[in-house]
């Protein structure tokens, strides 16, 4: 019988699991397992200070905060910059024993987003203009970050946890935020940096990315993306995703949380799951169904948080089927 963990990886590695790999809410089931560093120096509060000074404010829907005061206003602030030290022992209590009480389970590490952290600490605007005014400069804070990333990979690993996951919002509805060729020159060689060291530490490789981000999926395939955690994919099409990068890349994803999850029926939205696991996933692997874990804030009801699992787990079962034997759910017992 075959464990979560394996289930996990053989998924993400194109290795023919039995079933379909699942992040889904309770009782539907889940083969993940989740651990950070606490504090995170990734941390992203509803309101107040973090550690590198930005200045966080509630948005008023459920519990997400944004930055309305940025701590890096100049960059001759840099040497002052407050950068939170990764190595803290105290930050790392939170990850010992997490292999022991993930279990069989997929154990997924945060690490340190790159580009999110940046706008947090610039400001989304100044770190729009320091890609064209000071490029070197805006890389010196990037290697910090990619830095830090190493750390945790290295604490990570030791800890017994199998993959990497960090968010990086790049889209917008229908492109990227900065022009491609200058997310080539500045970002591309610091997440291969960073995937190169996961995937020489054992750990599989996952980013969160919404919006439109066609443009940089190639490239972040290149460089050892194993993992695309996408909560949109209408504004791109399930046909262009599955027909450019399907059987290159695993697709960690929900139903469309702006659209389909909203706006369609419960019929919609079966329907959708189904076109999900036909266009993003292969026989081989490639597609992991998740649910959206701030449905409050998202707008999303209860009757199709449930349609949505219950129809992913309705194509795991027929996956079974055609493949030919049970498999075990996310804790490690047979099924029926």
């Amino acid at each position: 019988m075959m464990d979560s963990r394996e289930v996990v990886r053989r998924t993400v590695l194109f290795q023919s699991p039995p079933r379909l790999a699942r992040d889904l809410p309770a009782p539907y089931g889940s083969d993940f397992s989740f651990v950070d560093m606490n504090p995170s120096p990734d941390a992203r509060p509803p309101e107040g200070v973090d550690e590198w000074g930005a200045v966080w404010e509630n948005v008023g829907v459920s519990s997400l905060g944004q930055v309305k005061d940025y701590p890096l206003k100049d960059w001759s602030q840099l040497d002052d910059l407050r950068i939170p030290d990764v190595r803290d022992p105290r930050r790392w209590r939170s990850v010992e024993g997490a292999r022991e009480w993930a279990g069989d389970r997929f154990l997924l590490g945060n690490g340190i987003s790159i580009y999110e952290r940046v706008h947090f600490i610039r400001g989304l605007e100044n770190t729009w203009a320091d890609i064209h005014t000071a490029p070197d400069r805006l890389g010196e804070l990037l290697d910090i970050l990619v830095e830090m990333n190493l750390v945790a990979i290295e604490r990570y690993a030791a800890a017994g946890v199998d993959g990497l996951i960090f968010c990086d919002d790049w889209g917008l509805q229908d492109r990227l935020m900065i022009s491609p060729d200058s997310w080539r020159a500045l970002w591309k060689p610091r997440y291969e940096r960073i995937y190169r060291a996961a995937h020489e530490a054992g750990l599989l490789t996952f980013l969160h990315s919404c919006g439109y981000i066609v443009d940089i999926l190639d490239d972040l395939i290149e460089v050892g993306l194993d993992v695309i955690h996408m909560d949109q994919q209408e504004n791109m099409g399930l046909e262009l995703l599955g027909r450019r990068f399907g059987g290159r890349i695993t697709f960690f994803s929900c139903v469309d949380i702006q659209n389909t999850m909203v706006r369609g029926t419960l019929e919609d939205i079966r329907r959708y799951c189904r076109r999900m696991a036909e266009l993003l996933g292969r026989p081989e692997g490639g597609f992991i169904p998740r649910w959206y874990t701030d449905p409050i804030g998202a707008g999303h009801r209860p009757e199709a948080i449930d349609a949505m699992c219950e129809e992913f787990l309705a194509i795991s079962r027929e996956w079974e089927a055609r493949h030919g034997g049970a498999a075990t759910d996310p804790h490690g017992a047979m099924r029926a």
